[in-house]
């Protein structure tokens, strides 16, 4: 009689359960932002200014039209909040811990969580795609800059030989603009490499000049606006700022690459980054004409007038012009569905 072996149960092992964990640190969080508030309600001097939300604003638009997902924005959100109590922790050989003084860096380290999750988790979105409309704007929106600057009335050669520079370029980039010319490798190459000396040119004034904005004792409604407008375009920026930084100084050479055959190797790659990222489509010859005027007569009104500084006209400018771009691509699109 033989006996029938009968089957051995299968003990599966408990997964490691984070969920517990998980809702304590969020439990913690809350209790400690709680705490954060409270410090913010009891301190007679204003920790964090609206400015601040301006800058962050700015930065959550911006992704959200990189992203094209708010769902994504708002993950990244949390995740930032989340490491930004990093912020509150003491730093290495720190004497006097000064809990006010983490409040008041609390905002800027999220936003810098924020860019660098964003960044990585988007760098190929975040590589602006450029076109001949997008390098006209900036050559005109540089000339603009260098006439308000008052430049023009140098004796400084250096000054005048940079200028002269930036004259060829711009007129590079007006050519391409008005004719049909080949949009080559070499041509691209040129014209992104323009694009992003001129966008850290701005970006770097424009930082500067946010940075150093002071409004006086008695603020009003306009001066809040005012405020707030340039932290808000500098946010919107900040992404690109960084962009162009990464594309440019990535040219010089550094150690391990220092003109080897991995400093070619990657000069290569990114060569091919800049060319990669300009667009083989010709703008419309009334598109062009529609920019030089548009533009023109905003930046000739700000300079005769001083509406705003010229960073600020720039800027906006640019933010505008975003804008027109999205709804003339709506337009087209819908133009094609009915067609």
């Amino acid at each position: 009689m033989t006996t029938q072996n009968k089957p051995r149960k299968k003990y599966q092992s408990k997964g490691f359960d984070l969920k517990p964990y998980i809702y304590g640190i969020g439990v913690l969080s809350f209790l400690f932002l709680l705490y954060i508030l409270f410090r913010l309600y009891i301190t007679d001097r204003q920790l964090i200014p609206i400015t601040a939300f301006a800058l962050i604003a700015g930065a959550v638009y911006e992704a959200k039209y990189i992203t094209k997902d708010w769902q994504m924005v708002i993950m990244t959100g949390i995740a930032s909040f989340a490491f930004s109590f990093l912020a509150f922790l003491p730093a290495k050989n720190e004497r006097h811990y000064n809990f006010e003084n983490r409040i008041e860096i609390w905002p800027y380290f999220f936003l810098v969580i924020f860019l660098v999750i964003t960044v990585a988790a988007n760098k190929d979105r975040i590589i602006q795609k450029l076109t001949e409309g997008i390098t006209l704007l900036q050559s005109i929106a540089i000339i603009y800059w260098v006439v308000d600057f008052g430049f023009l009335k140098t004796t400084n050669v250096f000054l005048l030989f940079f200028m002269f520079i930036g004259l060829l370029f711009s007129s590079f980039s007006i050519f391409h603009a008005f004719t049909k010319t080949e949009l080559t490798r070499t041509n691209r190459l040129i014209l992104s490499i323009w694009s992003t000396i001129v966008v850290l040119l701005l970006a770097a004034e424009n930082v500067l000049k946010t940075i150093n904005y002071r409004t006086g004792n008695t603020e009003s409604l306009i001066s809040n606006l005012y405020s707030n407008l340039q932290f808000f375009l500098l946010g919107v920026s900040s992404f690109y700022i960084i962009q162009n930084f990464v594309m440019l100084i990535s040219f010089l050479p550094r150690k391990g690459a220092f003109f080897n055959k991995e400093y070619y190797k990657e000069l290569k790659e990114l060569k091919n980054d800049h060319i990669e990222r300009y667009s083989f489509e010709h703008v419309h010859i009334s598109n062009t004409i529609f920019c030089i005027i548009f533009t023109s007569i905003i930046f000739y009104l700000n300079y005769y007038y001083k509406v705003v500084p010229k960073h600020i006209a720039i800027w906006f400018v640019f933010v505008i012009f975003q804008f027109i771009s999205n709804f003339y691509d709506y337009v087209k699109i819908k133009v094609s569905e009915q067609q």
